[in-house]
C-alpha cells in the first residue's frame, strides 16, 4: 500500500514583500487622504469664523458711523467733484461732546501689520477722551487682522456735513497654506462693501 504524504508550503520572500508593498502603498494613501481631509476642514471652518467676526466688524462700524458727528478727514473743496467723494485709509468722528471741551472721538484706521503672518494690514479702533479740551485717556485695540485692503469713502454736503460713508473692506482668512494635496486648499478673500447715512448732522 502506498502513503502519500502532504506538504505544506509557505509563502515565499517574494510574496512576502509583494504583500508589504501593497499593504504600505494603501496605509500611505489613506493617510495622505485623511490629511488632506482635515486640513480641508481647517481651512473651511477658518474660513467661516472670519466671514462671522468681519461682519460683526462692519455692523459695528456702520453703527457708530450712523450715529456719530464732526467726521474727517473731509476735503478741502466740498464743491470740487475731483476730491468729494475723499477717500481715505481711516474716519474719525465724534460720539459724544457736551460743548464744553469733553468729547469722545473714535477714530478706525488701516494700519501696517506687526507680523507679516498677519497680512500686509490690520484694522485698528481708536477712541480718545478729551475733558477741557485736554487729551485724557486713549484705548486702541485691532478689529481684523489679515486685511487686504480697507477704504473709506467719504461724501459731503456744504458745510461740511457727512452725506454718506462707505466702508470696502477685504480681509484673507488665515488660512492653512500647508494643506496640500495634488492642488492648493485656499480659502477665498472676503469682501464686504457697506454704505450708510449718519443720523444726525455735523
Amino acid at each position: 500500500m502506498s502513503s502519500f504524504h502532504a506538504t505544506r508550503r509557505g509563502f515565499s520572500i517574494i510574496e512576502m514583500l509583494i504583500a508589504l508593498t501593497i499593504t504600505a502603498t494603501l496605509l500611505t494613501a489613506s493617510l495622505a487622504a485623511l490629511d488632506a481631509s482635515f486640513k480641508g476642514y481647517k481651512v473651511t471652518t477658518e474660513g467661516a469664523s472670519t466671514n462671522v467676526v468681519t461682519r460683526m466688524v462692519m455692523q459695528r462700524m456702520m453703527s457708530m458711523i450712523r450715529n456719530g458727528t464732526t467726521f474727517g478727514p473731509y476735503p478741502t473743496d466740498v464743491l470740487d467733484r475731483a476730491s468729494n467723494p475723499l477717500t481715505s485709509t481711516f474716519v474719525e468722528f465724534e460720539t459724544s461732546n457736551n460743548g464744553a471741551g469733553d468729547r469722545r472721538v473714535t477714530r478706525i484706521e488701516r494700519r501696517t501689520a506687526a507680523s507679516a503672518a498677519s497680512g500686509p494690514y490690520e484694522l485698528w479702533y481708536v477712541q480718545t477722551d478729551f475733558a477741557g479740551g485736554a487729551q485724557t485717556s486713549q484705548v486702541e485695540r485691532p478689529l481684523v487682522t489679515g486685511v487686504i485692503e480697507v477704504t473709506f469713502t467719504l461724501e459731503y454736503d456744504v458745510g461740511p456735513r457727512l452725506r454718506r460713508a462707505t466702508v470696502d473692506l477685504n480681509v484673507k482668512p488665515n488660512d492653512y497654506q500647508a494643506a496640500k494635496f495634488g492642488a492648493d486648499l485656499e480659502t477665498p478673500t472676503i469682501r464686504l462693501v457697506s454704505s450708510v447715512t449718519p443720523r444726525r448732522l455735523d
